[in-house]
């Protein structure tokens, strides 16, 4: 019986010696998978880019399909009068980690730039508009 409460007492000890060398893993920060990526760039565009009034996108309309079964949540920039047409731009996460993509009309035009800088700052987790 004696080798026996040695071995448990010996294999806690080692226990509890490997557990306190153990570095503990950051938990702050964005989470990175796509769903919420896209929920913190979709918030990001309506405040900074709609509710602000700018006029950069004050012909366009915000149109977020969040819950999407392709595993892609993504937000659209459709013309304001017409949300049936085509978008003009496309925002989309995939993964997680997640992997952004914008593509559409509107990244051929000026606004092409600060919407990549827009979106990455709003994917990474800062709120700021530009």
């Amino acid at each position: 019986m004696r080798p026996r409460l040695a071995n448990a007492a010996l294999l806690t000890a080692l226990a509890a010696t490997v557990t306190a060398c153990q570095t503990p893993v950051p938990t702050t920060g964005p989470n990175r998978a796509a769903l919420p990526t896209m929920e913190r760039v979709a918030l990001g565009a309506n405040a900074c880019w709609f509710k602000s009034g700018d006029p950069a996108f004050a012909a366009y309309k915000l149109a977020p399909e969040l819950n999407s079964f392709s595993g892609r949540p993504r937000i659209l920039l459709v013309h304001k009068g017409s949300p049936e047409s085509r978008p003009l731009l496309v925002v989309q996460a995939e993964g997680s980690p997640s992997r952004l993509q914008a593509f559409g009309p509107m990244m051929q035009e000026p606004v092409a730039g600060r919407i990549t800088t827009d979106v990455n700052r709003w994917s990474a987790g800062n709120k700021a508009c530009s």
